[in-house]
């Protein structure tokens, strides 16, 4: 069991989305307080109107000014023009808001052409992006999907896969109603992975996501934590954490395994 204490670290809280943090929405509409960096004109306001969320806008992407305009519930979301910063600036704040104690997300982008290709390996910082001239009917569309999954996607504070159950308010995992000894980094491997199944993550996005974007660790720190983990799952359930070949690691129930 992990001491439920730790859990405060900044960047170690469930984000928006996740059953610690969800907040549920309405079926119709999506009233909640966007964060909008740098400005929130024209196609961008009218998507907000659309969707029916109001704005907070931000006219930097210093945190500090961000924080100034915070509600006491936290941000539902963030909108960051990326095309209107330099968008060293524009990763900078993703980043921070990702870190923080009191994390935001979804994180939806604006960039223009021009900077496609720069968000590539990039992923793990954002959740969707629109490309500029803004349709607004796109970017509505895409807010209201955003957040309305953020609210509803989970309510219960527990995850279970087949023999695996985690309870997400105690910190707690079992394997075939087994409590598993897990250090708190294990723990945060498996809740982070089991929380996103069947998806496949690279090792350096599991370190930035898990370890933290601060922390230097390399490659190898995954895979021992992986190891571990898969040895205290037992040999008959190590396959729910899945090697994929060159690229990193997915979280999934198919028998099928590869070390």
């Amino acid at each position: 069991m992990v001491p439920a204490q730790q859990a405060g670290r900044v960047g170690r809280l469930p984000r928006p989305g996740h059953p610690l943090r969800a907040r549920a929405l309405p079926a119709v509409a999506v009233i909640d307080v966007v964060l909008c960096v740098p400005s929130c004109e024209g196609p961008v306001r009218k998507a907000f109107d659309v969707t029916g969320v109001t704005p907070a806008v931000a006219a930097s992407a210093r945190l500090n000014e961000v924080a100034a305009l915070e509600p006491a519930d936290g941000f539902a979301g963030a909108l960051i023009n990326a095309g209107a910063l330099p968008l060293a600036d524009a990763m900078g704040l993703c980043r921070q808001l990702r870190q923080r104690e009191r994390s935001v997300g979804p994180i939806v982008l604006v960039v223009d052409h021009y900077q496609l290709d720069d968000l590539t390996f990039r992923e793990d910082l954002f959740d969707d992006f629109v490309v500029a001239p803004v349709d607004v009917a796109e970017l509505a569309t895409r807010l209201r999907h955003r957040l309305r999954r953020a609210g509803n996607e989970s309510v219960a504070a527990r995850v279970d896969h087949g023999p695996l159950s985690i309870n997400l308010e105690t910190y707690q995992a079992t394997i075939a109603g087994r409590v598993m000894d897990l250090t708190y980094m294990e723990y945060e491997l498996l809740r982070f992975l089991a929380t996103n199944p069947n998806r496949v993550f690279t090792r350096q996005t599991l370190l930035n996501r898990v370890w933290g974007y601060e922390y230097y660790g390399g490659a190898r720190t995954v895979d021992v934590h992986v190891r571990r983990l898969r040895a205290k799952l037992g040999e008959e359930n190590a396959h729910l954490i899945q090697t994929v070949r060159s690229v990193g690691y997915k979280f999934g129930l198919t028998t099928e395994f590869e070390p």
